[in-house]
């Protein structure tokens, strides 16, 4: 299952009888085309306690038109700057920070505990999990990106991974997930599990958003390390353009949720 905050915007409403996903709810609303440029001034400020982006002097809503609250001025600033880099149209593509902010604010914050049990379950099929049985140069590269943040994470969480060679499902035991549940339960901000959860969906490896979050990691390694296996089918093969196209906006998202991740723990 792939519930990334990236795709929701293509996904149609649950069938009747389904449970709402509030990150899929959220992004449904941003479906909704953005008008051209009406706005001439952008500035940040605060409204009842929180700090907002400005339009005009007008505080920015989400698509669910909720005021676009942030907990400190330099998340504000994030999104304030997005806005005014816009032309004369509103390309919400340019704008990742702010979509995930409207995420967090429109769906994230409905249900956290189903946010955070959608990035647990990647615990259960991480990437960090499945290694190659060859070639050697392949298992060298992913054990020198993988094995310190599988090292770290056992570290940090008192639990034990279990790995496994090929594509053949490993299970991991139920106290190890739970074990990572305590740490993300410590999270209180929506967008800052909007911004774990985007993070593990686009890398596939809640390890690797977790070593994020916590500082361990930087963006650019995390990155990196999410993308050995591409990376040497690129050095074997070529690399398809469309897909580098992809790969781009997605790095884009990805340094977007670190951005944000930092800007919160001002």
């Amino acid at each position: 299952m792939d519930h990334s905050l990236r795709d929701i915007l293509s996904d149609l409403d649950p069938a009747e009888g389904e449970t709402r996903d509030p990150v899929r709810s959220a992004q449904a609303n941003m479906r909704r085309p953005l008008p051209k440029r009406f706005y001439k001034t952008v500035e940040t400020g605060e409204r009842e306690g929180a700090h907002c982006v400005l339009l005009d002097g007008r505080a920015v809503k989400t698509p669910g038109k909720n005021t676009l609250s942030l907990a400190t001025p330099e998340a504000a600033a994030l999104i304030a700057a997005e806005f005014e880099g816009q032309g004369e149209e509103i390309d919400p593509a340019a704008m990742p920070c702010y979509r995930l902010a409207n995420t967090a604010a429109d769906g994230v914050s409905t249900d956290m505990q189903a946010v955070l049990e959608d990035v647990l379950r990647y615990c259960g099929t991480d990437l960090l999990f499945y290694r190659a049985e060859g070639p050697d140069g392949l298992i060298e590269n992913q054990r020198r990106h993988w094995d310190p943040v599988v090292d770290w994470a056992e570290t940090l969480t008192g639990a034990r991974f279990h790995l496994a060679e090929g594509v053949i499902h490993v299970t991991q035991p139920r106290e190890t997930v739970a074990a990572i549940g305590v740490h993300l339960k410590t999270v209180d901000d929506p967008l800052v599990l909007a911004a774990i959860h985007s993070m593990t969906t686009l890398t596939g490896s809640a390890l690797l958003a977790l070593a994020v979050w916590k500082g361990e990691l930087n963006a650019a390694d995390a990155w990196d390390a999410a993308h050995v296996d591409e990376d040497w089918n690129i050095a074997q093969w070529g690399e398809d353009a469309e897909a580098k196209d992809r790969r781009i906006r997605r790095r884009a998202e990805m340094d977007a949720a670190d951005r944000l991740i930092k800007a919160l723990e001002k």
